[in-house]
This record gives structure tokens, C-alpha cells and sequence, in this order.
């Protein structure tokens, strides 16, 4: 569904412009004698009708609109490793909390050491994480990668335990342990803020994994 609040705001100007124009063709028609000075008054109103539907074309063009937002496929689920220390689950389930209420996160994972530790918001029916060549980089280089618009990365095909209609990803490695994979429902939707404090956030797990020796 769209989530652009300036579309009415865009189109107005070519709405005004269309319907100067028709107010001045029907003067015209029904005008049995034409003046000197109704020439030129139809002459500028033209000119002002042009401008203004010519300015409504280049706001559909230049002005920003927001990203469209989906509802993602899946069921809403919160699973938890069953082996984990009780301190583990309650840091992971307080920190997938926070990002799920305070970004437009709507579904993540925890991998670390090759297993999910965490699943949580909407799930895919995949449980499994099978690190492709994206994975792959972020746990090798342990930098953080930001897929924008999902779906138009040949990539996206490995990240088929998210919901099938993800718009955007995270991977934000936690530390040398493992990456914190996070799913959102609109594309180009996290600001460099949201990035600084989720990096904020897997540092601090990373502190917790690696002080139980997970």
C-alpha cells in the first residue's frame, strides 16, 4: 500500500492548470465577441495553465516520496534456542524487543556459531540459516551490509528464511560471533541513526555471547 502523504500536494498544480484550461476554452466557445483585452487575458491564462500542470509534471518527478509499505508473509513467532543460559534469553528477547518496537524491523534472526540462537516477529516457514556470499562477506569482514531494496539484488535468493516479501535487510555482524539479520516491511526505510544504534545493539550481544563462550 502506498504511504506517500505528498500525493494530493503533487497533483494539485496539474489539477488547477487542467481546470483553468477548460474554463477558458468554455468562456471561449460562449463569447459571441472577442475584445482586444479578452484575447490577451485568454492568452496569459493559457500560458498560467501551462506552467502550472508543467510544474505538477516535475513535482511527480523531483519530490521525494515515502517508501511503499507491505504487510510481511509469514506468522508472528518468537522462538528462542532451547540451550541457551537463561541471562542469554532474556538479553536476546530485551534487544529483539527494542528493534522490533523502535525501527521498522518486523522480522530477525540471531546466527551465531552456524546455528539460530533467535527468530522473532514475522517468520518465514524456513527455520535454517544457510549463509550465502553476502553472509558470507559480513562474518568474514564483520562490516555491516544494508541490501536497500531487497528485490533488486541478485542476492536476495539467499536470504530465503525471511519472509518472501522483505523489502529491505541488515546484516550487522556481532562482533566475531555471529550477524544479526534484520528484515523490514518498506524499502530505503532505516536512517543512519537506526544503523548506529542497532551496531549499538550487537556490540552488546556480542559482549553476552562471548561471556558464555557461545
Amino acid at each position: 500500500m502506498s504511504t506517500d502523504p505528498n500525493r494530493v500536494l503533487r497533483r494539485l498544480p496539474i489539477v488547477v492548470g487542467g481546470l483553468g484550461a477548460i474554463l477558458l476554452l468554455i468562456n471561449r466557445l460562449f463569447t459571441t465577441e472577442l475584445t482586444q483585452s479578452q484575447s490577451r487575458g485568454d492568452v496569459l491564462g493559457v500560458i498560467l495553465s501551462a506552467v502550472l500542470i508543467l510544474t505538477g509534471l516535475i513535482w511527480q518527478q523531483v519530490q521525494p516520496r515515502s517508501p511503499e509499505t507491505v504487510e510481511l508473509i509469514g506468522e508472528e513467532g518468537f522462538i528462542l534456542a532451547s540451550d541457551l543460559p537463561e541471562a542469554v534469553k532474556t538479553e536476546l528477547a530485551w534487544a529483539s524487543h527494542l528493534l522490533l518496537t523502535n525501527t521498522v524491523t518486523r522480522s530477525l534472526i540471531v546466527f551465531s556459531q552456524g546455528k539460530v540462537l533467535l527468530r522473532r516477529g514475522i517468520l518465514a516457514p524456513k527455520s535454517e540459516v544457510t549463509p550465502g556470499p553476502i553472509l558470507k562477506r559480513v562474518l568474514e569482514t564483520q562490516k555491516a551490509i544494508y541490501l536497500v531494496a531487497l528485490k533488486v539484488y541478485p542476492g536476495q535468493i539467499e536470504f530465503d528464511y525471511l519472509p518472501e516479501n522483505t523489502q529491505g535487510v541488515i546484516c550487522q555482524p556481532i562482533g566475531n560471533q555471529g550477524v544479526l539479520i534484520l528484515a523490514a516491511n518498506s524499502p530505503r526505510s532505516y536512517t543512519k541513526q537506526d544503523e548506529k544504534w542497532i551496531a549499538g545493539i550487537a556490540d552488546k550481544l556480542a559482549v553476552t555471547l562471548k561471556g558464555t563462550g557461545d
